[in-house]
């Protein structure tokens, strides 16, 4: 296939980028040229701002595109308008106008807005940009919730294996059997790939078994070593969930839902799914390539605004709810 690859020298891109080639693909990776552009130096590389720039992409129809940064329907717009067979757009589960329950693809999202701020409205334009692509002959919507794995620059979910490691006490947020889902991005890689492809059309959740924190943090515990002990906090005082903490919602209701989202319907469609303990093995593995203090990846990405071991050993001694080692498994 030829392969058009909008982003892909950053995480899950770079993860596409080496599934596709992976499958044999002849691959033409689109970026601004900002980002670690040393990356995949036998690939073709187009430097460009997409928003008005497609025009010095060479004259090719394209087998497929996949677009892992699109975030305005405008901009989604000029690319979806490329000639190609299929069209892969990574949305998220931010897109649910209620995230307060369990859902899944049937649910209605965020109406349109006005503004093109996407660190404002990043849901609500992630679903216009859906709707553009939807419209358009071979459109393909995956939409991702918690992303983890090697190379990821948030450290949503890098802290758990590097500080499972560590050992010692781990402040452990919430209950355990509070609903967890994480995908490693090497599997979405790979079913955006499957599905650009031959899979089918449509939208699809793109994300992880559900399991509890409790199995979570157990899983990755026994997978990266280190004898942790984890102390569970039930309202850990003034820390912010899933940046903080990350996979840890907290305690609003608006949001309870957010790790309960449906698979089905992407495992029907090919979607497989490593065990969460070889993400942890593996993120631990690359984690410990990055230098500096903080550690940061060679282009200075990783932003880390997680728990320094200070503050969680000040919350642990403080902590006013009960506290206890224990691990609650999921129902059956």
């Amino acid at each position: 296939m030829r392969l058009l690859i909008l982003g892909g020298t950053v995480f899950l891109g770079r993860h596409i980028v080496d599934a596709a080639l992976a499958a044999g693909h002849h691959v033409t990776i689109v970026t601004r040229g900002i980002t670690q552009p040393q990356l995949f130096p036998n690939v073709p590389h187009v430097h460009l701002d997409r928003d008005g720039g497609l025009h010095a992409l060479p004259a090719a129809r394209w087998d497929a595109i996949v677009d892992t940064c699109g975030f305005v329907p405008r901009v989604v717009a000029q690319s979806a308008a490329l000639p190609s067979e299929r069209y892969v757009f990574i949305s998220s589960i931010s897109v649910y106008a209620d995230t307060s329950g369990p859902t899944d693809e049937s649910a209605a999202v965020l109406a349109p807005v006005e503004s093109e701020d996407h660190l404002v409205h990043y849901g609500a334009l992630k679903g216009s940009s859906e709707r553009v692509v939807l419209g358009r002959a071979g459109g393909v919507v995956l939409r991702p919730g918690l992303i983890g794995g090697p190379h990821d620059p948030t450290g949503r979910f890098t802290y758990w294996p590097v500080r499972l490691a560590e050992g010692g006490d781990v402040l452990s947020p919430g209950e355990p059997s509070a609903p967890v889902q994480v995908i490693d991005a090497r599997d979405l890689a790979a079913f955006a790939v499957h599905l650009a492809e031959r899979g089918p059309t449509g939208v699809f959740n793109a994300v992880g078994d559900q399991t509890t924190m409790g199995e979570a943090l157990h899983a990755m515990r026994e997978a990266v070593g280190g004898g942790a002990r984890l102390r569970w906090v039930e309202r850990p005082d003034d820390v912010a969930p899933w940046s903080e903490l990350p996979l840890w919602v907290g305690g609003d209701p608006d949001h309870a839902g957010t790790m309960c989202v449906s698979n089905t319907k992407a495992r029907a469609a090919g979607l497989t799914l490593r065990p969460l303990a070889d993400t942890a093995r593996d993120t631990l593995a690359w984690a410990r390539t990055l230098q500096g203090d903080p550690p940061r990846q060679v282009d200075g990405r990783y932003r880390v605004a997680t728990l320094t071991r200070d503050r969680e050993a000040a919350l642990l001694a403080n902590a006013t709810a009960p506290i206890s080692d224990r691990v609650v498994p999921m129902p059956d």
